[in-house]
Formats: C-alpha cells, structure tokens, sequence
C-alpha cells in the first residue's frame, strides 16, 4: 500500500548547496530522502518540491510532495522524519513542520497557485551578530519609501529578461508579479513577492536593482528602462542568497 503526503518544510539555508540533490553536496533534498528512507522500508523515495532555493536560501515554508509504501498517518510520518533529521543534522537545520495525506494527483510544484518570498535587509552601521547569514546587511542608509514607489513598475504581467539570470532555464520571460512592496520596521527593510512562479534569481535581481533606487543611484523610471530593454545587463546586481526567504506556497 502506499499513500501520498503533502510535507512543509522550514530550513537554514546557509549550510546546504541549495535544495535540489547534487552528487557528493549537503542539500535539503538529499537529507529530506535520506531521514525518509527510514521509514519507507528502506526504499530511497523522491521528493518533488514547489520551488527549488539555490545556496544559502532559506524557507519558512517549502513544500514537497513523496509517496512512501506505508500506511502511517501524516502525524506519524512528520514526527518519525523530525526523528531522523535530528541524527544527521547537527544542529537540525530542516524540520518537517506539518504533513497531511493528499490525492495522488497533489503536485508540490503544479499544483501551486502562488509563491511568496520575503527578502530581509539590515539597514544599520553596526555589523550583524545574530542575523549573520540570515540577512543582507547595508550600511547605506535607503530611502524604503522610494524603493516602494519603484518597486510598483514591476508589478503586473511583464517580461522579466532584464531581472533573471542569464542561465535561467524558464521557457518563457513572462511573468505575473502580484505584489513587490518595501516595508521597513526598526532596523529591518523587508521586501515582499508574490507571483505564481519566478524565474531563476528574479527576486534577488530585483531587490538588487531597487537597492539602487533606496541608495540615490536610480529612480523609479529606470527601474522601467531596465524592464523594458529586456537585457539583463540592464538591470540591477544580483542581492546575496542568504536574505532570501521561501514564505509561502497557495494551493
């Protein structure tokens, strides 16, 4: 008998080579399956995930699906993972925080109507402590309220070229952004993203490019040039990894 399951996942992303299995690397993937592995008969199982994150990203909630030849509840599944993710990472740096039985044709990547990510800033002189590797730190003190301005020429249904990366392999540039918006709390500026899907980079292009906009370099209409000159050369640097957060995944 086998049955489906729906696993969300949270993980650090610092110590891992990305999500996606690579031969001989640390990735989530590979640690996912092998904890599983345990509690499929000793049958290695493959997960299928919602979006995969490059190195050092990071996940509030990822979503895989697996199929394991048993008939334990969600509830069971979850906690035996957790079991055996903790004797193989120390610390645990991924934690299965919820499972539920779905239908065979539940699909953690095209089943999903939407994706969230949120992109966190330090925005301060004093160097990072305890968010080292878990934010981007700026000393530049940035106008938030011009980068939310900006940030607007991105939404809506465009081609996004100029904001992926050269080695993307999306079959199309276009794109529906349903939300980019800049918000800043203390020390802390965080940028939001919504979309059904994104394109390799495309949120850490364009957070790179609006840190131009917060900085004094650009305005919002160059923010529109770059987007319409369909050149990735025309857009912003690329923002480091490790500020990159999977939020959210809609079903």
């Amino acid at each position: 008998m086998t049955s489906h399951y729906k696993l969300t996942i949270e993980y650090d992303g610092t110590p891992f080579c990305g999500f996606q299995f690579q031969p001989g690397m640390l990735t989530v993937q590979d640690e996912l399956e092998k904890a599983l592995v345990q509690i499929n008969k000793g049958i290695r199982p493959k997960v299928y995930v919602a979006g995969r994150t490059d190195t050092g990203v990071h996940a509030f909630a990822q979503v895989v699906h697996v199929t394991l030849d048993t008939d334990y509840n969600a509830f069971k599944v979850m906690n035996a993972a957790n079991h055996y993710l903790r004797d193989t990472l120390k610390p645990q740096s991924v934690s299965v925080i919820d499972a539920q039985l779905v239908k065979k044709d539940f699909h953690a990547r095209f089943s999903a109507i939407e994706r969230s990510y949120v992109y966190k800033i330090i925005n301060r002189q004093a160097p990072i402590a305890i968010d080292a590797n878990r934010a981007w730190h700026v000393y530049i003190k940035l106008d938030v309220k011009a980068m939310n301005k900006a940030a607007q020429f991105l939404v809506g249904h465009h081609d996004f070229t100029s904001f992926r990366s050269t080695e993307c392999q999306g079959s199309t540039p276009m794109k529906t952004l349903d939300e980019l918006s800049v918000y800043k709390a203390g020390n802390f500026i965080e940028i939001k993203a919504r979309s059904r899907s994104f394109l390799h980079h495309q949120v850490r292009n364009m957070v790179g490019t609006l840190k131009l906009v917060g900085e004094g370099k650009w305005v919002g209409e160059n923010i529109k040039k770059a987007l319409d000159a369909k050149d990735r050369r025309a857009g912003g640097p690329t923002a480091p990894a490790h500020g990159l957060y999977l939020l959210d995944v809609k079903y």
